[in-house]
């Protein structure tokens, strides 16, 4: 049995493959590290599992489209997801099988497969802004960020150089600059549009967005093919995930064990030694109890399901909770809020058109409540994702016609169109939070959550102004037939949910400090989108992967001192 149980001994566990684990399991294993990854989902092999990689819609079963049993039956909440169709059906969860329940409704997207959501992930990749890092401690929602963007500006810089990220510096107060590759340009009308808005309404800017996608060949890998089918799975590496990059850079250190269908069940703490043992891990097909021992573990199997895993790591010590003496553990949830869209026509530009399918768009970064403006009815602010297309063949669907002439109509391309959305901050509140409900258990005999989660008065006063600025920037910028809409999605939908192991500086109103370590459990280090004290305006992706690089580079020299 010891010789056995010798075999299950690690330098370090990584809960979780995905966007956050990836980068863990390669900056471990290149600092030397016996790591071992647990991905609760099946193996899913960088190129040779992408099935659906370069299939035609027409060969796709139900020709790229959604089916009744989806969103009624099978995938009734994942089938809201913008990447789910039927060429990546497959690596999102079947609702039906893996429960939760919804208190206030809330959209919890999933994929359980090595490498998680990074093969999902719209790829696009800022850092937070410094003034994001201090608007806890300035209006008093939510706990002040122990630490500043200056002390993680150099690991963001350490992501960009290996993710490889596609932009432009901008010198913006609100967007900081970064290690970028060539920009996927902006095409002619995008570029009237940002004149137009910027001439009238100085302090906004329209510019390229940055996202993981390969505008040239970088580390081995890409380039771009601008097929945009990145979610399917990108075979030629050029779109970023852990299959892609972070989990092969780790499997050439020969320091990675990847244990797929591993389902981690609770974290093991020693009351003896007053830290983690190990991790107590169900096989998800023979449902065995197995346990696993490491000095350190990382948890980051996404924001909920890391929650998830605290809650369920009882003692004696930690009767609610491994680390959770503040009892904060589970609240303080937050998601982007995209209720606000915006569409609209150009007249011009009909001689232009454009090649390929580019993977990337226009964004607006954050202007409110930033230098001179302040608003009275909100604090924080959001900021705007689009593109520009002309209206294809689609048009035709619902005309009247038949025969050679409404064939020839509908292959003429339409008018240009502009589409952009809000993606406003939402902020930290104790009462949205996420509970752990034993008696509804799933498949593995895993207790299950309940989410309780709402957006408030400050994300709906946001909207109002929202849709006046998307008005406003559309007229500027010459567009005809604007239409606002405000959507009725609920928090989760954004896929950008953080907050429910947050960060601080008093171990009184937070579970970690500021290297993602808990306060209670010195070599148990969170460093996934649960450990975000606030979510700021920016897809959040780029700021897990930095944390985490840094989180594991304070703990393996922390380890090497023998302090934990």
């Amino acid at each position: 049995m010891e010789a056995t149980k010798q075999k299950r001994k690690f330098d370090a566990i990584v809960i979780g493959s995905g966007m956050s684990g990836g980068i863990a399991a390669k900056e471990l294993c290149e600092r030397g590290l016996r790591t071992l990854v647990l991905e609760r989902g099946p193996k899913l092999d960088h190129i040779a599992d992408y099935h659906t990689a370069n299939t035609p819609l027409w060969d796709l079963p139900h020709r790229n489209k959604k089916t009744w049993s989806d969103q009624n039956k099978e995938h009734p909440i994942q089938s809201k997801c913008y990447a789910f169709n039927d060429g990546t059906r497959h690596l999102f969860v079947r609702d039906d099988e893996n429960p939760y329940q919804q208190i206030k409704p809330f959209s919890w997207i999933r994929g359980y497969h090595v490498g998680g959501k990074s093969l999902m992930w719209a790829r696009q990749s800022y850092r937070l802004a410094p003034l994001e890092f201090e608007e806890n401690a300035k209006d008093g929602y939510g706990c002040d960020w122990p630490f500043r963007y200056s002390d993680l500006a150099p690991w963001y810089a350490h992501i960009e150089r290996f993710v490889g990220i596609n932009g432009n510096r901008d010198g913006l107060e609100m967007l900081p600059d970064g290690e970028f590759l060539p920009a996927m340009e902006l095409m002619p009308i995008e570029k009237s549009f940002k004149a137009g808005v910027e001439k009238k309404y100085p302090g906004r800017y329209v510019v390229n967005g940055r996202s993981a996608n390969l505008s040239v060949r970088h580390n081995d890998r890409g380039p771009c093919q601008y097929r945009n089918l990145c979610h399917r799975g990108c075979p030629f590496s050029a779109a970023f995930s852990s299959q892609s990059a972070s989990l092969p850079a780790a499997a050439a250190t020969g320091n990675m064990t990847l244990r797929p269908d591993s389902i981690a069940h609770s974290i093991i703490y020693d009351e003896k030694k007053g830290k983690a043992a190990g991790v107590r891990v169900i096989d998800a097909h023979t449902k065995e109890m197995v346990e696993y021992y490491a000095k350190i573990i990382f948890v980051n199997a996404a924001t909920l399901n890391s929650t998830l895993i605290l809650m369920n790591s009882t003692s004696n010590r930690f009767p609610n909770g491994l680390g959770n003496d503040s009892g904060v553990l589970g609240h303080y949830l937050m998601d982007h809020n995209y209720r606000i869209e915006a569409y609209g026509t150009h007249d011009g530009f009909s001689d232009r058109y454009y090649k390929g399918r580019r993977p990337n768009g226009f964004w607006i970064p954050r202007f409110r409540n930033v230098g001179n403006d302040r608003q009275k009815d909100y604090v924080r602010g959001f900021a705007f994702g689009g593109s520009c297309a002309r209206s294809g063949w689609e048009q035709g669907l619902g005309m009247k016609g038949f025969g050679a002439g409404f064939k020839d109509t509908i292959t003429k391309p339409g008018p240009w169109n502009i589409g952009f959305q809000s993606q406003a901050e939402m902020l930290p509140q104790f009462h949205n939070r996420v509970q752990i409900n034993h008696k509804i258990l799933d498949a593995w005999g895993m207790p299950t959550l309940d989410i309780d989660c709402a957006f408030g008065a400050n994300e709906d006063n946001m909207d109002k102004d929202i849709a006046i600025v998307s008005q406003e920037m559309l007229e500027a910028g010459g567009f005809k037939n604007i239409n606002i809409v405000r959507n009725t999605g609920k928090p989760g939908i954004g896929i950008h949910e953080v907050g429910t192991a947050r960060m601080g500086k008093d171990p009184k109103t937070s579970i970690l400090n500021g290297w993602n370590q808990m306060h209670a459990v010195k070599n148990v280090f969170v460093t996934d989108g649960a450990s975000l004290p606030s979510q700021g305006s920016p897809n959040p992706s780029l700021t897990f992967m930095a944390i985490t690089a840094r989180a594991c580079d304070y703990a393996v020299k922390e380890l090497k001192k023998r302090n934990l």
